[in-house]
C-alpha cells in the first residue's frame, strides 16, 4: 500500500475523530460558526459534484442508466433520512432511550458514509469535498451524543464505527467486481451528494433572509472547488 492510499484510508477516520475531540474538549455553543462551515461544505461538495464527477460518469456510458442511478442516489438518500432525521445535513432529532445503542441512526448514517467513500479512490478533489463535508456533520453528530442520555462507552462505539465506513467504501471500490461497476456505484454517490449538498444550501437560507455571511462561504466554497 502506497503512501496515497494510506491518505485515502487514514484520513477520513482522523476528520470524524478530530472533530469528536473537539466537541468533547471544547463543548461548542456558537451554533452560528458550524451552520456556516456546514454552508460552505455543501457549495464545496455540490461544485466538485458538477466539475469532477458528473463529467466523468457520463463518458462513454449510456446518459440514461447513469441518469436513473443519479436519481436512485436521490431517492436513496430520502429513504435513509427516514431513520437518521437529517443527521447527514446537520439535524438530529432523536429521542434516545438511555444508554440505548442508537441503531437506526447507525445504519443509516454507515450506509451514507459507505457511498460517498466509493468515488473518493483515485480522485483527490472528492477526498477533499468529502472530509470538509463529513467535519461539520461529526461535530453536529458528536454534540447530540454527549449531550443525549447514551452511555460514552456507546457513544465512543458509534463513533469509532462510524468513521470506518467512508474508508471501508474507498477499499470496497478497489474490489474487482465494484471497480466494474465503479460508474454506477459513482452515479449512486453522486445522487447522494447532489440531494445532501441542495438541502444544506437550501436550509442555509433560514425564512428567505438574505444572510452575507452565508452568501459569502457558499461563493468561496464554489470558488475553492473549482481551483482545487
Amino acid at each position: 500500500m502506497d503512501f496515497p492510499s494510506i491518505i485515502i484510508y487514514v484520513v477520513p477516520m482522523l476528520a470524524v475523530w478530530a472533530s469528536f475531540g473537539f466537541v468533547w474538549f471544547t463543548r461548542p455553543k456558537n451554533n452560528d460558526n458550524i451552520k456556516l462551515l456546514l454552508a460552505f461544505s455543501g457549495a464545496f461538495l455540490l461544485a466538485l459534484t458538477f466539475f469532477e464527477l458528473l463529467p466523468e460518469v457520463y463518458v462513454g456510458h449510456d446518459p440514461k442508466t447513469i441518469a436513473f442511478f443519479i436519481l436512485g442516489g436521490i431517492l436513496l438518500q430520502i429513504f435513509l433520512e427516514f431513520f437518521s432525521k437529517g443527521a447527514e445535513h446537520g439535524h438530529v432529532h432523536l429521542h434516545v432511550k438511555k444508554n440505548k445503542f442508537p441503531v437506526l441512526l447507525f445504519i443509516s448514517l454507515s450506509v451514507h458514509a459507505l457511498v460517498e467513500g466509493v468515488p473518493i479512490y483515485g480522485n483527490d478533489s472528492i477526498l477533499y469535498g468529502i472530509i470538509i463535508h463529513k467535519i461539520p456533520i461529526a461535530v453536529i453528530l458528536s454534540i447530540f451524543l454527549l449531550n443525549s442520555k447514551i452511555k460514552l462507552s456507546n457513544t465512543l462505539m458509534f463513533i469509532g464505527a462510524f468513521s470506518l465506513m467512508t474508508p471501508l467504501g474507498s477499499y470496497l471500490s478497489t474490489t474487482p467486481w465494484v471497480e466494474r461497476y465503479g460508474y454506477l456505484f459513482n452515479s449512486l454517490a453522486i445522487g447522494v451528494f447532489f440531494h445532501i449538498s441542495t438541502i444544506i444550501l437550501f436550509e442555509s437560507a433560514q425564512g428567505h433572509a438574505f444572510n452575507l455571511r452565508k452568501l459569502v462561504v457558499i461563493i468561496l466554497g464554489i470558488g475553492i472547488a473549482y481551483l482545487v
